[in-house]
């Protein structure tokens, strides 16, 4: 049987993913083409943003294993097989990078770092009042494992977290609350708004005038998930009338970010491409390697998609 990397990679993503995959996953058969084997000896395929129809007619497909944490593409691709297992990435490095991003936008905001950036760039000296990491309070939108480990490594720092997941249970050592009803009352809480959402049918759009709307004025909003949980005009809006003071934004609707968008020149906006937790292949093969491991032993899939939720 063969392994099937399917992935969008430029030259140097290649280099550093292949020998990485090649150790983790020794005694297989990893392709590149189709066509250096036969489609029914593909049983397993690693994919990143893979073209269209790179699936279809692999008859022995048992496993849709995601290089990329998020999965939206693939469920939005219907040559995708629907039947085959859907496995998305959860690494714990990647979760640390996202708090570690995470953290440095939560004290960068608190601390004014964005504001002195702005003042350098005038040479203008002028120190403000600190705050204090405890009289901050944050919301942190989606509770999965990279939301879970922001969640728990800002309240560890001395931050009030809130907690919301659109279902399920809460969160250990943070206030949680679940459903569409509670997310008004969460978001009138708090200063910063980290969004770690998935990107589904009822999320996208999320941050539209309304929503913006109920976060409490001076609030900021950092979204590190999906380009598309955001109404890019109606948080122009927002920062305009002051009501948003800052947004730090590492995803958009279009990537590379166009060069004409207003939010490269903005000045209440951080704009980072894409980058606050990326996959590293070095650990990621180990988790590849590991759920292979397991279908060829006839053990249970991890990390298993639910595509009626969305993630």
């Amino acid at each position: 049987m063969a392994i099937l990397v399917a992935a969008d990679f430029a030259s140097d993503e290649w280099a550093a993913w292949w020998p990485c995959l090649e150790a983790a996953l020794p005694g297989e058969r990893l392709v590149r083409d189709r066509s250096a084997c036969r489609a029914e000896e593909i049983d397993i395929a690693l994919v990143a943003n893979p073209p269209a129809g790179a699936l279809q007619g692999l008859a022995s497909l048992k496993l849709i294993q995601s290089l990329w944490a998020g999965v939206d593409r693939l469920l939005g691709d219907p040559t995708v097989p629907a039947t085959v297992p859907l496995a998305r990435m959860v690494d714990p490095a990647m979760n640390r990078s996202m708090a570690e991003t995470a953290l440095w936008a939560m004290l960068s905001l608190q601390r004014g770092f964005f504001g002195y950036a702005a003042q350098q760039r005038q040479r203008r000296w002028q120190p403000h009042a600190p705050v204090r990491a405890g009289e901050q309070t944050v919301a942190v939108l989606g509770l999965g494992q990279m939301g879970s480990c922001v969640a728990l490594t800002l309240a560890a720092h001395g931050y009030r977290v809130l907690g919301w997941r659109t279902r399920g249970v809460g969160l250990d050592g943070v206030a949680t609350q679940a459903g569409a009803s509670a997310l008004p009352q969460v978001l009138a809480q708090a200063q910063v708004v980290v969004n770690l959402l998935p990107l589904t049918a009822a999320t996208a759009g999320l941050f539209s005038a309304g929503t913006l709307a109920t976060m409490p004025p001076g609030s900021s909003l950092v979204n590190l998930a999906r380009g598309a949980h955001v109404v890019d005009a109606d948080l122009l809006a927002a920062l305009g009338s002051g009501h948003i003071a800052h947004a730090v934004l590492d995803v958009f609707h279009t990537e590379p970010l166009p060069v004409d968008h207003p939010f490269w020149s903005h000045p209440q906006v951080t704009v980072l491409p894409h980058v606050a937790a990326p996959t590293d292949p070095r650990s990621a093969a180990l988790v590849v390697a590991a759920n292979v491991r397991s279908l060829r032993e006839g053990g249970a899939l991890s990390h298993c998609v639910d595509r009626a939720r969305g993630y």
